[in-house]
């Protein structure tokens, strides 16, 4: 049987953990006076007056961090705390079964038992932060707390988290001046929403305990239903005091970290049918922008950015974030993906299946073409070192942006996205679906009046032909002064005609996958 340590001891003191915390309502009451004052309202058409700031518009990459006692484990995702609790058959890893004979039963060794074994020994901030710079990263967004409850901030709101329990550590503090002192800007994500239904109960779990309802939630009687698993098609609304216990750790971490940037999961919408006008939480979400948009404009900085996922916020309102899947047209407004190095998981397992930096890089000029931006994750073990093979992809990446960082950073959309024959999916979590990209796939940008056309991959003839830039064409009617190619000192060869503007390529590549071309009037 697994051994672990101890928990720190109960208070002798009765404690009813299910009842709402004590500093939740004043907490609250604030909230609601800040949100009142303005300027923005806690209504939706006061809500879409809202400006995204430029920074984040040229900033184009960022790096999102999934960490938390669910690198403990490190067995299949970073859902492992859900799934071990889950008996039913599945597809692929078996995470209750595998929970049973790696640590026994979940009435004796639950979720909560691996928070002492998340000691994060080596982790340390200014190494992070010095990474992500040399990745070519504009912002960083940590998880502050993730579906399972266990925040890594010290959090007024509950005793389950990591400034108490685990590395007994700030993280999100701590990661917050190291990265700002990097020069880069600095984001929290909130999962919280959807720990009011991420623990599927049984009275044979220890999660069904009332006493650990601060750390899983409250034992609701929903979630000992037999179809408690199954969150899409089941998701009743969560009540008062779970949503005012929301607010109140969403804006303390507004108060107490500045953040530039706030990224919202999808428990904050139901599915990604629900609209905006009818989510039962929009209420609350209305609330929390007014506080966080208020709050940030006060100061000498820029306003805060708000990422939401499928129809939670109107599309002025703030920022929609497309998770795993990407736009098949220019999108106007300004948006984001969110995926990860790894095609398996966000937090850290072992046996990735990790992603080539050629297709990342491939993934953030299509973005980048069509108005948005890229969150790229990495899953640190939970000593707090991160996997050799995600910082070897993030250096890769920091590698080409060296080279040819001026055709994504500060541009904007062109007159097109690009041309080719190879598609990306738009569904949610659809990107296993996407296929490579070739030779004949080009991604245009622009800005000072400067046009970069990226050939995504190198043509074996050694010459490539441009459709959108043929002569007279309707996106380019005039002359092309000159054609470069970033990182490449020969001269560029290119003749145009009615079939597009051919270019032939240098003799050596100036980089390893994704070539740009700068063309000029």
């Amino acid at each position: 049987m697994f051994v672990t340590t101890s928990l720190p001891a109960q208070s002798t003191t009765a404690v009813d953990r299910t009842a709402p915390h004590p500093k939740v309502a004043p907490a609250v009451e604030k909230i609601e006076q800040v949100a009142q004052a303005g300027p923005f309202k806690a209504e939706w058409s006061s809500l879409e007056k809202y400006e995204i700031p430029q920074w984040y518009k040229d900033a184009k990459f960022g790096i999102f961090i999934h960490w938390g006692a669910y690198s403990v484990p490190a067995f299949g995702s970073e859902w492992y705390p859900r799934q071990m609790y889950i008996n039913k058959g599945r597809r692929g890893d078996n995470f209750f079964e595998h929970h049973i004979e790696t640590y026994g039963p979940q009435k004796t060794f639950g979720y909560k038992d691996f928070i002492p074994m998340f000691k994060a020994e080596k982790f340390d901030a200014s190494e992070w932060a010095k990474l992500f710079k040399e990745t070519g990263a504009r912002y960083v967004v940590p998880v502050a707390e993730h579906h399972d409850g266990f925040p890594m901030y010290d959090c007024s709101y509950t005793r389950w988290d990591a400034t108490e329990m685990g590395p007994k550590r700030d993280v999100i503090a701590e990661l917050s001046n190291a990265i700002r002192g990097e020069g880069l800007k600095f984001g929290v994500s909130s999962h919280r929403a959807f720990n009011w239904m991420f623990y599927v109960r049984n009275e044979n779990y220890d999660n069904a305990d009332p006493q650990y309802a601060d750390l899983y939630g409250r034992p609701m009687p929903f979630l000992f239903k037999d179809n408690a698993w199954d969150y899409q098609n089941f998701f009743p609304p969560q009540d008062d005091q779970f949503k005012d216990d929301w607010l109140a750790r969403s804006c303390e971490l507004v108060d107490k970290y500045q953040p530039d940037l706030f990224w919202f999961d999808f428990g904050i919408t139901p599915s990604r049918d629900t609209k905006y006008q009818d989510n039962k939480f929009s209420g609350h979400l209305q609330k929390f922008a007014a506080y966080y948009y208020n709050q940030s404009s006060q100061g000498d900085g820029p306003i805060g950015i708000i990422n939401y996922k499928w129809n939670a916020f109107p599309e002025t309102a703030a920022v929609l974030d497309k998770e795993r899947s990407k736009m098949d047209e220019i999108r106007i407004p300004f948006w984001q993906t969110d995926t990860a190095v790894s095609s398996s998981s966000w937090g850290y397992t072992e046996n990735q299946k990790y992603k080539t930096p050629d297709r990342l890089v491939d993934d953030l000029i299509d973005i980048v073409s069509k108005n948005g931006c890229l969150l790229l994750n990495v899953g640190p073990r939970s000593d707090g070192t991160i996997p050799d093979e995600d910082q070897a992809i993030l250096r890769a990446i920091g590698g080409w942006l060296k080279i040819n960082g001026e055709s994504i950073y500060d541009t904007t959309y062109w007159k097109t996205f690009g041309e080719g024959p190879t598609t990306v999916s738009t569904g949610h979590v659809s990107e296993s679906k996407d296929k490579p990209f070739t030779a004949n796939d080009v991604r245009f940008t622009q800005k000072n009046g400067v046009v970069y056309a990226t050939i995504l991959a190198w043509p074996e003839s050694g010459e490539v032909t441009i459709r959108a830039l043929a002569e007279g064409a309707e996106h380019w009617p005039g002359d092309i002064k000159s054609v470069e190619m970033l990182g490449s000192d020969e001269t560029i060869s290119y003749s145009r005609t009615d079939a597009g503007l051919t270019v032939k390529m240098p003799s050596k590549k100036p980089c390893d996958f994704a070539y740009v071309l700068k063309l000029t009037k």
